[in-house]
């Protein structure tokens, strides 16, 4: 009798361990559902992201203008401070080497450094008002792309790329790398606005290593990093804008195939305009070699 009044108990704790199992398993019993969630999730996650910080270049925090960031108005101040300072250096140093320097085509020359004094002057004390025109005409050139209408709002993005349990495994596959690969850009982005923060905070001491020839290829190295990662965001958008364009006419889950290939084409971006920074440089210096040489002959032919 004992035996079998333990059955009732030894049941419900046979119960127990099957709904344990149960839970345990059921990720794997319900793959699909599974996965659905974490993609509609991080697609939530991502436009909120999107929609607040890829579309323009401002103030993540606010978004206000970009140059009145926080991080910026704290610290942009006390180098500008910096970099005036050091001005009244470089000029003693340039005015130095006028007195003493030989030479025709000398560098340091008063014809030659008084426009980049001046010019280091404007850029040191007016770096932030002139940085925060460029960004201005970026965003313009973001607006414009956005108005062609491919790039998808907040509604309809969730309508093309939220999945449900029903949907077959090769459209989940395509949806699930085409979220990661967004995931991917967001993150680029979010370093590209942490070096964007830094280059507008150096700007004064960009205007400052301008002036001397010995120091000028380091303000060509921020103006290079500072003109790369600001303009490829209309470059890259009008690249999304096109692969939109392409997944709305195509055929599920075939279609979110060409939104992929604008994203690989995407990240190319950055790499495309170093290579046209470098390819601009090497002209320049063919061009301006091409002038010494003449202005060198001219000067033995009188």
């Amino acid at each position: 009798m004992g035996a079998i009044g333990s059955l009732p108990g030894d049941i419900q704790g046979l119960i127990d361990a099957i709904q344990k199992l149960t839970g345990l398993l059921w990720p794997l019993l319900h793959f699909n559902q599974v996965v659905v969630v974490l993609l509609n999730d991080s697609l939530g996650l991502l436009l909120r992201f999107w929609f607040q910080f890829l579309w323009k270049t401002t103030d993540f925090g606010q978004g206000d203008d970009f140059t009145k960031n926080a991080t910026i108005v704290l610290y942009e101040p006390a180098v500008q401070l910096v970099a005036d300072g050091l001005l009244t250096l470089v000029i003693a140093w340039a005015s130095y080497r006028i007195m003493w320097g030989h030479g025709l085509r000398s560098q340091f020359t008063a014809r030659v450094m008084l426009p980049r004094l001046f010019m280091a002057a404007v850029l040191i004390n007016f770096s932030l008002p002139m940085l925060q025109a460029v960004v201005d005409a970026n965003n313009t050139l973001c607006d414009v792309i956005q108005k062609f209408g491919t790039i998808p709002d907040k509604d309809s993005w969730v309508a093309t790329f939220s999945l449900n349990p029903a949907d077959g495994v090769v459209q989940m596959i395509t949806t699930a790398v085409l979220a990661l690969g967004y995931d991917v850009l967001a993150i680029a982005y979010l370093i590209r606005y942490t070096i964007l923060i830094l280059l507008a905070i150096t700007a004064p001491l960009a205007g400052l290593l301008f002036v001397l020839p010995e120091t000028n290829h380091l303000a060509k190295m921020w103006r290079k990093l500072f003109v790369t990662n600001l303009f490829m965001q209309p470059i890259q958008l009008f690249v999304l804008a096109i692969g939109f364009a392409l997944e709305r006419t195509g055929t599920t889950p075939v279609r979110h195939l060409f939104a992929l290939a604008a994203l690989l084409i995407v990240f190319k971006v950055p790499g495309a305009m170093g290579s046209a920074e470098k390819i601009a440089h090497r002209l320049e210096e063919t061009l301006h070699t091409g002038l010494g040489h003449a202005e060198h002959a001219v000067v033995r032919a009188i």
